[in-house]
């Protein structure tokens, strides 16, 4: 197994730019692209969750790590509109308008298609899917008129790929990478790119409490470094793609896996 390179120092990919991140609390993708987009020179980010106490510590957690005072944070479920709309209300005020939305809320359990009820597929597709489309939608928004934004929407791999107990997380992914390509066609006319990562596997908290260490580990074993992604190497990606850097990408799936063929 190859071990997890050092930690990227930051090159201002960001610099000036205001950054909304979904599902940003804790140890997990969305919290490392958070991070990550402070230190990349964000003028400021805005943090959303539906984790009251871990939404507060990661918003300090940010400010003492990386020195942007200008890091906030609201409650989002966003598989509830009410709460999608005023998390965009509050980030536009708050940010002065939204550059940079980052779409990272997506939830997995792990249940054969057999056993599974119609509430646990509508509550994976509810937050994965329709939560991913929601936020984009009411980004589109504002960010349209201002001729002017970008959207990172989280992905899998599985989107392309087969895994058994995954048919609905798998399902809804698989709908965001159909979202991100529709709506990067509509929203290029008005200057808003739309781009996701498919991340293979991230080791983090999160993840181990939804899949078992068995799993997860067949998983890393599968990878051709021998090991799943530190978050904050998916989050790079994310970051190019939120920048300048990606000014000719729209409507994108880039894979941030290195499994084998």
């Amino acid at each position: 197994m190859k071990p997890a390179p050092d930690y990227v120092p930051a090159h201002g990919l960001l610099k000036g730019k205001s950054v909304l991140v979904t599902a940003a609390a804790g140890a997990g993708i969305g919290f490392a692209a958070a991070r990550r987009a402070a230190e990349e020179g964000a003028r400021a980010v805005f943090l959303s969750d539906v984790h009251e106490r871990r939404l507060a510590e990661a918003v300090v957690a940010i400010q003492r790590d990386t020195g942007l005072e200008a890091v906030h944070g609201l409650l989002c479920d966003v598989s509830r509109q009410e709460q999608v709309d005023a998390l965009i209300e509050a980030a536009e005020a708050k940010l002065g308008g939204i550059d940079v939305l980052i779409n990272n809320a997506g939830l997995g359990t792990e249940k054969r298609l057999v056993e599974m009820s119609d509430e646990e597929w509508d509550r994976v597709i509810g937050v994965t899917l329709t939560g991913t489309f929601r936020m984009t939608r009411a980004a589109l928004r504002v960010m349209q008129p201002r001729g002017k934004g970008v959207i990172v929407n989280n992905a899998s791999v599985l989107g392309w790929r087969a895994q058994a107990a995954q048919a609905h997380y798998a399902a809804a992914k698989a709908g965001v990478m159909a979202l991100t390509r529709c709506a990067a066609m509509e929203a290029a006319e008005f200057g808003v790119r739309i781009n996701a990562v498919a991340p293979s596997i991230a080791i983090h908290a999160f993840l181990k409490k939804s899949a078992s260490e068995e799993l997860l580990s067949q998983l890393a074993s599968r990878e051709a470094f021998g090991r799943g992604a530190e978050p904050w190497e998916v989050a790079n990606v994310m970051i190019f793609l939120a920048s300048d850097y990606s000014s000719y990408m729209t409507g994108e799936v880039v894979s941030v896996s290195s499994q084998r063929a």
